[in-house]
């Protein structure tokens, strides 16, 4: 215990620093955060941030990113911060959005709790894991940053989500995100009260992806959510080649013309979904 409370000491520069950041309510922070707060050379601030990470004051994220350990986690070391709010900061100011089953999770449209943190952007980033948590980034095309929001996460801080619909479409185009087709079809199902499906036509329309188009139909179709006037926009912007209906699941199964699906997921596994 003795050992934890040395290392876990504070001195005037680390003090003012740390003061400083839950001052501008700002849990992470770069050797360029510390140079400007503290007034130190380059070398000198990161040699700072170096004694208070080995401390346990703070924690690396990445090279020249770093998260405060919050004083309540005692003699605790490792500490990722929010994950949202450290996916955020580790774009770097890029564009960006959480998404796929983070996405999902924050709009309620899973009933499991999830361990990765998806992450779409424009720029290029390896994922990475961090005390347990897997960040994942997912490269968009920045033509396609459409239909994201403001989710806040604290009082302070806020990050850019996919709204409703989008999650929905992202999770069309990459159900392995998402754990599935079927964990999409339940998301779509439990939040269908407030899903607006002329917009989520609307976002397949103007990804012009076809297996997205496809898969949206089929589902919006199955669960009797959207008209036939709406279905004919869809299926009107098909081409004759198939997709699966799930990419995860085996390539087999029978094949449904009016969708160009291959249906390797059975309809009723989906239509059980109703009843859970």
């Amino acid at each position: 215990m003795r050992r934890n409370q040395r290392l876990k000491t504070v001195g005037p520069q680390t003090a003012h620093l740390i003061a400083a950041l839950y001052d501008r309510a700002q849990t992470t922070f770069t050797n360029s955060d510390v140079t400007a707060i503290t007034g130190l050379e380059a070398n000198s601030a990161r040699s700072l941030v170096r004694k208070a990470a080995a401390r346990g004051l703070v924690t690396r994220l990445k090279p020249g990113l770093f998260v405060l350990v919050p004083p309540e986690l005692g003699s605790a070391t490792e500490f990722s911060g929010n994950p949202y709010l450290t996916a955020r900061a580790m774009v770097g100011g890029a564009e960006y959005y959480i998404s796929h089953s983070s996405a999902m999770e924050l709009h309620r449209m899973v009933t499991e709790p999830q361990f990765t943190v998806f992450t779409s952007t424009p720029k290029r980033l390896r994922s990475r894991t961090i005390h347990g948590t897997q960040f994942r980034f997912v490269f968009v095309q920045a033509e396609r940053l459409f239909g994201v929001g403001t989710h806040w996460i604290t009082r302070q801080d806020s990050v850019r989500i996919s709204d409703l619909e989008r999650t929905l479409i992202d999770g069309l185009r990459q159900p392995e995100y998402c754990g599935g087709i079927s964990e999409v079809a339940k998301g779509l199902w439990m939040r269908r009260e407030d899903l607006k499906t002329s917009r989520a036509i609307e976002y397949a329309l103007r990804l012009r992806v076809g297996s997205v188009m496809r898969r949206l139909g089929y589902l919006l179709e199955l669960y009797h959510l959207a008209p036939e006037s709406k279905l004919h926009r869809l299926r009107s912007a098909l081409t004759v080649t198939y997709s699966l209906l799930d990419p995860v699941m085996p390539k087999e199964g029978p094949h449904m013309v009016r969708w160009r699906l291959r249906l390797n997921v059975a309809p009723e596994e989906l239509e059980a979904i109703r009843s859970t």
